[in-house]
């Protein structure tokens, strides 16, 4: 019976997993740096809107013409829709991966360093589950943080700028409904695009117990990947660098659909998860947790 009783203790219940993970996600929506975040990622597409509508007020051209800034800028002011997509160009670079490497670095590292992981441990969830809970709620954070730009972006784009049938990259023209559609699957895929990020920021978390050193380090390496990606020089090895095919998700605009860089992106991403999140595990089940 004690034997019994013992065992159904040290069992974990599959609620209880769930519960762990609302928690994670819970605490981390609640953190003020999270919040910030957002609201960083949020005020992206209010000033890009602000800055194209005083900019084109008089009847002038986005960038005089020239086609400078992000993807489909100079579109915004025939459709506010576009604002969603220019807003995506805009945070794809170093804002949107930036925000998820902050908190992937901060996964691990941040509880060693507050001292609750040993606590985390003592509950009957084991190594591998908390590790798998901690990258899920990264994961769904790239959701969240995308969502925020694209939403945000609509909403800024419905207020400022007219609404109706867009003009696709191929000249083809679409209805509303389908171009919101594609509006809402680009978001998933820029979402997606992230993958790489978390599991990147998720493996640096395993290496220390300081937060600020995961975060530092995994926008580090960020910012590394994104200078190396554009050195010519460097153009063998930019074809397997996580941040090389981000902005594919433009070819969702053409009419019939590119698929084929927007696969390598997400192949690359389910590379760089496997391999960076095997490699989260292989050290985060060996760890010495003193803290």
């Amino acid at each position: 019976m004690t034997t019994t009783s013992a065992a159904a203790v040290r069992r974990p219940n599959p609620l209880w997993a769930l519960g762990l993970l609302r928690s994670e996600l819970v605490t981390t929506v609640r953190r003020w740096r999270t919040l910030a975040l957002l609201g960083v990622l949020a005020a992206v597409p209010v000033l890009v809107g602000v800055a194209v509508r005083i900019e084109t007020r008089g009847g002038g051209q986005v960038g005089g013409g020239g086609g400078e800034g992000p993807a489909f800028i100079a579109q915004i002011t025939n459709n506010g829709l576009f604002l969603v997509f220019t807003a995506l160009a805009a945070t794809l670079p170093f804002f949107l991966p930036m925000a998820v490497g902050v908190v992937a670095g901060d996964a691990i590292a941040g509880e060693a360093g507050a001292g609750t992981l040993r606590y985390l441990l003592v509950a009957p969830a084991g190594r591998t589950r908390l590790l798998f809970t901690k990258y899920a709620t990264v994961l769904a954070f790239c959701l969240l943080a995308t969502l925020v730009v694209a939403v945000s972006a609509l909403a800024v784009g419905a207020l400022l700028f007219p609404f109706g049938e867009l003009t696709t990259i191929s000249g083809t023209r679409i209805g509303l409904g389908e171009g919101l559609a594609r509006a809402l699957l680009i978001a998933l895929v820029v979402a997606a695009s992230l993958v790489g990020v978390a599991a990147l920021g998720l493996f640096v978390s395993t290496l220390t117990n300081s937060g600020i050193a995961a975060m530092a380090t995994t926008v580090g390496l960020l910012i590394t990947v994104q200078i190396v990606d554009q050195i010519p020089q460097l153009h063998a090895v930019q074809p397997y660098l996580f941040s090389h095919y981000w902005l594919s998700f433009a070819d969702l605009m053409r009419d019939p659909v590119y698929w084929d860089d927007l696969l390598r992106d997400l192949g690359l991403q389910a590379l760089y998860a496997a391999v960076f999140g095997s490699a989260a595990w292989a050290r985060f089940t060996a760890k010495d947790i003193t803290a």
